[in-house]
């Protein structure tokens, strides 16, 4: 399955370490299938960590051809895009054409991120180079979650008994 990515924007009243409340728009980073499901994701993960009123203020695609996310243990908390370019050859031609793709990575600091970058790249046939790296706002990402059947669901459709 293709993943589809949204980034968020979050409008609420954070209350700050000096004890001040400032509005802030944090954006986060959502799997749906179209914008109407990824507004309703995002509000659903949220709303449990929000103490006063919100709103989300934009959504937008954010195209990711990769994540490579730090484990959950880990205290990798920032997250960072990369410009990676591939360069291929035209067999016909002979010319060598150049493609580029953004990946997002989870990491502590620039330097490792460029780390798990490679890390995550060791298995590719292709040979890129890191065109740039840049730290996002980015707060948090948001997976598809599978949602299970509820027990006292029915199936849609009854299976028969095999005889």
């Amino acid at each position: 399955m293709n993943n589809e990515w949204f980034e968020c924007k979050v409008k609420y009243e954070k209350t700050m370490e000096n004890g001040l409340v400032k509005k802030v728009n944090e954006p986060y980073l959502v799997d749906a299938l179209n914008f109407t499901e990824a507004e309703n994701r995002i509000i659903e993960e949220i709303t449990p960590f929000m103490t006063g009123s919100f709103e989300v203020s934009d959504i937008k695609r954010a195209h990711y051809a990769e994540l490579f996310e730090a484990p959950t243990d880990d205290s990798a908390d920032k997250f960072f895009r990369a410009k990676l370019v591939f360069i291929t050859l035209d067999e016909k031609s002979g010319k060598e054409k150049k493609s580029s793709q953004n990946v997002l990575i989870q990491a502590s600091d620039l330097r490792d991120s460029i780390v798990r970058l490679d890390e995550g790249m060791k298995g590719s046939m292709m040979d890129y180079t890191i065109a740039s790296v840049t730290e996002t706002a980015i707060m948090d990402i948001f997976h598809y979650a599978v949602h299970h059947k509820k027990e006292d669901e029915k199936p849609e459709y009854e299976q028969e008994p095999k005889a």
